[in-house]
């Protein structure tokens, strides 16, 4: 609780425009009827932090979060309602996230509850969209979104024209456990992958984990360990992990300066090489933004664009703001 405003300056500092929390049900309601919300449980003054500073929260309300935390989120005593049964059409249980996982093993009810979930989220009326993680058959208006570490690759896209793209788990590193090694992702990935999305119309990207923190007590699922995304541009006590945190700040600079021609221009893209691609961004005013991309892993490449001449590195994307001079390469 004591760090909250530093980590939030830290992010914004960063280029991050939005906080992201879960809310863990099994710590606010630990009993039935039983609610806690203080000191670092409260949410809403979390929540009012975020606001103080400049920022938009995102809740994942869950309950099921999954997250590496212990019963994904769920209290314990929901183990003892009678007839319940997790994550189905079942009446005591109507609650979801990330659900395409497991949804084909509920078959027929699976489908039946995904539109249930999603109609008891909409008639809230709450005024904010609604999404569901890695749920490409989720109903309209609830937004379907992409987790992973490369999802302007593997992304489908929205399953409705009147969507945006949206990337709600960008994962920074990865959670360890016990015995294992920690997964390091370089800071050039990261940047090539968010670089590509957002060439790709990509609207929405989430850092997972900008932060991690501490998983205290018995709060990690099993075998996890307490440290948690440790590797992440803030690492487990809040410091900045260089070059991830500086090289992802850079990258946010360039992008934001773009944003006339990314959300006004139309979008081209054509090959310029065998293993090169043009994203390019044209508004009618004179704006534009071009993405180069280099999917060769281990050779540079020179290409010719606008009748310049650029050389990108290998699994690179260069940036040109004017469509003229390159500001960035995520590899550098």
């Amino acid at each position: 609780m004591q760090m909250w405003s530093s980590l939030i300056a830290k992010a914004k500092e960063g280029g991050v425009d939005v906080i992201q929390t879960y809310v863990f049900w099994n710590l606010h309601e630990p009993q039935p009827g039983q609610y806690d919300f203080s000191g670092r449980y409260d949410l809403v003054k979390f929540i009012k932090e975020i606001q103080a500073q400049g920022l938009y929260a995102c809740l994942r309300i869950g309950p099921f979060i999954e997250s590496e935390w212990t019963y994904g989120g769920f209290p314990f005593w929901l183990h003892d309602v009678p007839g319940i049964v997790y994550r189905t059409d079942n009446e005591p249980f109507k609650i979801e996230n990330e659900y395409q996982n497991v949804e084909a093993a509920f078959h027929e009810k699976g489908p039946i509850y995904v539109k249930w979930a999603a109609k008891i989220g909409v008639e809230l009326e709450t005024g904010v969209p609604w999404v569901m993680c890695k749920q490409t058959d989720a109903p309209d208006p609830v937004i379907n979104t992409c987790n992973g570490m490369r999802c302007g690759e593997t992304f489908g896209g929205p399953n409705s024209p009147n969507k945006p793209s949206m990337w709600t788990e960008n994962w920074t590193s990865f959670y360890q456990v016990y015995g294992g090694e920690p997964y390091i992702r370089s800071a050039e990935d990261i940047a090539f992958h968010v670089a590509l999305f957002i060439a790709k119309k990509g609207s929405y990207i989430n850092y997972y984990m900008y932060h991690g923190g501490t998983n205290f007590g018995r709060t990690a699922s099993a075998y996890v360990i307490t440290s948690y995304y440790d590797q992440a541009p803030l690492d487990e006590y809040g410091l900045l992990r260089q070059p991830k945190w500086g090289h992802l700040k850079e990258l946010h600079i360039v992008i934001k300066n773009c944003f006339t021609p990314l959300l006004q221009g139309v979008q081209s893209n054509f090959s310029i090489g065998p293993l090169q691609q043009a994203y390019v961004y044209e508004e009618g005013m004179g704006a534009c933004v071009a993405f180069l991309v280099n999917n060769d892993s281990t050779k540079n490449a020179t290409v010719q664009f606008q009748n310049n001449s650029f050389e990108l590195l290998p699994k690179s994307i260069g940036i040109l703001p004017d469509c003229q001079n390159m500001v960035f390469n995520t590899a550098k």
